[in-house]
């Protein structure tokens, strides 16, 4: 029993750091990128500035918590998709409660409070390809496999190429594209109360992983091609997350140059 225990801790490790890796190490990233692009806004044209993509990018935010909550039979008493408040840096907020003694319930904080780092990007790959000329062929650049740092690098930079091409930069429907990339990436960072909710949610899928893991192995099931196909879903969903800080990144240059005059004269 006690190799299968080390077996099986060490699977469970691996996957725990590959779903917490993937969402929680983006919603960090992406978090940083955001309060660099709020700070843009407040030292130039103040707090207010930031509600020009806020309108659109936190109902989405917001909405994706309700629908998700809705999905995991959670009981919703409030939703605010859009109620900006200069006090508390609140845009919005969804309430919810839920069963504790409901298994179903409980693991359902994973992705209720992650729900945005989910629906968000979805939903940013689907206008890429809806508004976006040569869009599936631009995100053909940072879905494939890339090795190495200098090989994403490579990659990254054809992005940007292909993205802003002359072609591109003459259509109507790339400049509403990313408009409205902007409003709904500056918006998908997890709150601190988001990110707790799915760290309880979370504790419980690693629990119920490593159960699961067990009886894989006791099974005599074939692990390794288990845990490949584990991790090439997440794989492939790195690639969406790379794209939307791409996004958020382009906005961030973006605001701190169109905004860099307002900002110089600030006493």
């Amino acid at each position: 029993m006690g190799p299968l225990f080390f077996q099986v801790a060490q699977i469970t490790i691996i996957q725990f750091f590959s779903v917490f890796g993937v969402f929680f190490i983006f919603g960090f990233i992406l978090s940083e990128i955001q309060g660099l692009i709020l700070k843009n806004y407040s030292r130039s044209i103040g707090w207010r500035g930031i509600l020009w993509t806020a309108w659109l990018g936190t109902p989405v935010h917001e909405y994706s918590h309700a629908l998700t909550a809705l999905l995991f039979r959670h009981k919703i008493s409030e939703v605010a998709l859009f109620s900006p408040d200069a006090l508390t840096g609140e845009l919005g907020h969804v309430s919810h409660s839920y069963n504790r003694r409901n298994l179903y319930q409980s693991v359902g904080n994973f992705f209720i409070g992650l729900a945005p780092l989910i629906i968000g990007p979805l939903l940013l790959v689907f206008l890429l390809y809806a508004l976006v000329p040569n869009g599936r062929e631009i995100f053909t650049y940072l879905s494939g496999n890339h090795e190495s740092w200098p090989a994403l690098g490579g990659a990254v930079k054809d992005f940007l190429i292909r993205l802003f091409s002359p072609d591109n930069l003459m259509n109507y429907r790339f400049w509403l594209f990313l408009y409205i990339s902007f409003a709904i990436a500056s918006h998908l960072a997890p709150s601190k109360n988001d990110r707790r909710d799915a760290l309880n949610g979370g504790l419980l899928i690693v629990a119920m992983l490593f159960l699961f893991n067990i009886f894989v192995l006791l099974r005599h099931w074939n692990i390794a091609e288990y845990s490949l196909s584990f991790f090439n879903f997440f794989a492939g969903l790195a690639s969406v997350y790379i794209y939307v800080l791409m996004i958020s990144f382009t906005h961030l240059l973006v605001s701190a140059l169109v905004l860099r005059p307002w900002r110089r004269k600030q006493p």
